[in-house]
């Protein structure tokens, strides 16, 4: 979800509810600790250079439990974050804390609420690295056998 659309889903909320992948709500006493624009320069395994620009909001829980982030507050968060990190409307990626380490999501927008997708590596440039394309997945049903190629129970070739 791009940042624009983030905020025009912000405008009619009354509470903000971030939901993990699994389901569960991230706890409701999290705070908004970064939001930042984060710039990737790189190179892909083909050679081809690329930049990739997202906006990050990192979530924190403290134990500070009587604490609710309103959806106005994180409004102006993200408003002073634009004035001052000139942010691009580019899409979110959501930080937030893993068993063992950051994890990094997508965000979508569902029943009123965010919902965090969990995001997945690509390569970038299979027709230059040489992976391999995936397999076609095709039904049992759709393979044509010939008596040649068919075991037949009794034959020996099992």
């Amino acid at each position: 979800m791009k940042l624009s659309a983030f905020k025009k889903h912000l405008e009619g909320m009354t509470a903000l509810t971030f939901i993990l992948p699994d389901g569960t709500p991230v706890n409701e006493h999290f705070h908004v600790t970064e939001v930042g624009q984060v710039t990737k320069h790189f190179i892909d395994c083909g050679g081809t250079v690329r930049n990739e620009t997202v906006v990050n909001f990192q979530l924190w829980e403290a134990n500070d439990f009587d604490h609710r982030l309103a959806p106005q507050k994180l409004m102006s968060i993200i408003a002073l974050s634009e004035s001052q990190l000139q942010l691009k409307d580019a899409e979110i990626e959501v930080e937030y804390q893993g068993t063992v380490t950051i994890q990094k999501y997508g965000v979508a927008f569902d029943a009123g609420c965010f919902v965090l997708q969990a995001l997945q590596t690509n390569c970038l440039a299979p027709d230059k690295c040489g992976a391999p394309a995936t397999k076609q997945k095709r039904n049992l049903s759709e393979l044509q056998t010939t008596e040649a190629s068919c075991c037949k129970p009794g034959s020996g070739c099992c």
